[in-house]
Order: structure tokens, then sequence, then C-alpha cells
């Protein structure tokens, strides 16, 4: 990538964490990257264009800086951890203030609600392969519906981040009853064999009774 591509997408991400979407013009992100704005429509086409492009490519970097971490993770606490430590970064480098703007605006349709959801997407494939592999066994692994739970953990964590921003202590408790539930999860894992199988049995009947 040549220097002055990637000088628009730092200055598409400067103007973002800065300015909000709203404020996401030629001239303010060609300002922040130190170019001429119509460097932009030369290599990208469009400001759309241009923020596609840095949503995908900061979301796939940070993805990847985090793949060993989520793969060396062996229980749910493990995987809240992970998050917790994923927040804090992604708060000090202005991350949460990106994605906020960008949900803002997805609302309206477009490229930008596409790029969002798959940005997102990128996320809640590592934390599917992270359950998978930490649920391989247990008694919730048989009526969990385990892409669903990635959503619901992937959701649950962008909620949080944005949420920290009105009250931190809530999202702080959030966080905690996050972990709880984690410690519940375990304690079943350490179940004798015998109290397992009855578990299993009573799974197996309630789910039965789904409609």
């Amino acid at each position: 990538m040549s220097d002055t591509k990637q000088r628009l997408l730092d200055g598409a991400m400067a103007t973002l964490r800065d300015h909000g979407i709203a404020g996401a013009s030629a001239r303010t992100i060609a300002t922040a990257a130190g170019v001429n704005q119509a460097l932009i429509f030369y290599h990208y086409g469009s400001v759309e264009d241009l923020l596609v492009t840095a949503c995908q490519t900061a979301t796939a970097a940070r993805v990847e800086a985090y793949r060993q971490r989520l793969e060396s993770v062996t229980s749910l606490r493990g995987l809240l951890d992970v998050g917790r430590a994923l927040h804090e970064e992604e708060r000090e480098l202005g991350n949460v203030a990106v994605l906020a703007q960008m949900l803002a605006g997805a609302q309206h349709g477009g490229k930008l609600t596409e790029t969002t959801a798959q940005a997102l997407a990128l996320w809640t494939v590592e934390i599917e392969h992270v359950l998978r592999r930490v649920l391989t066994g247990s008694p919730i692994s048989e009526i969990a519906d385990v892409p669903g739970l990635a959503t619901a953990v992937s959701a649950a964590f962008i909620g949080l981040e944005l949420y920290e921003g009105v009250d931190r202590d809530g999202a702080q408790r959030a966080m905690a009853a996050l972990e709880q539930l984690a410690v519940l999860v375990e304690m079943v894992e350490d179940l004798g064999p015998v109290a397992r199988r009855a578990l299993r049995a009573r799974i197996a009947k309630k789910t039965s009774r789904r409609p």
C-alpha cells in the first residue's frame, strides 16, 4: 500500500474519532491525513468508500492482533479476560469512539451498514471458534446455539463498550455479572459423571418439550 493511501486511511480513522461520522468530510479527512482532498477521490472514489476501507482494514488488523490470544483461551472466564483487555486497549486507542460512529452511520443503510456488519462478524467468528472449543463435551453444548451465543457475546461486548461511556460503574457491574455466569458454567463442568448424566437427562427432557 502506498504511503498516501495509508495516510488517508489513518486520516479517516482520526476524523471519526475526533469529529464523528457527521464531520467526516473530504476536507476534514484530507486535513487529518495531511494531503490534498482530491487524492481521496483518486485513490478511493468517494468519502464513503474510504471510510468503508478504513473500517475493514482497521478491524482486520485488530482481529489479527488478538487471534493468538483468543486461540489460547481455555475457559469462558478466559474469554472474558481477553474481552476486558481488548476493551481497555480499544478505548485507549480511540476505537470505541470509532465503533460508535460507524454504528451511527450504519443506521442509514448503504455501504456503511454492510461494512459495519462485516467488521463485527470478524470478531463474532473468532468468538465462535473459542466457544466451540471451550464448550466441547459440556452438557451446555447440547442445548447451546453456538453461533447465536457467539453473536450474543459479541453484541454484549459492543453494548458494554458503548454503555461505559455514560455509566462506567454500571458497565463494570455488567461485566462482573457475566463473569459470575462463567463461574456457573465452570461449576457444571466440575460435576462428577453421575451428576453430569442427570443434568444431561434433565436437559434432554426440557428440550424435548420445545414447540
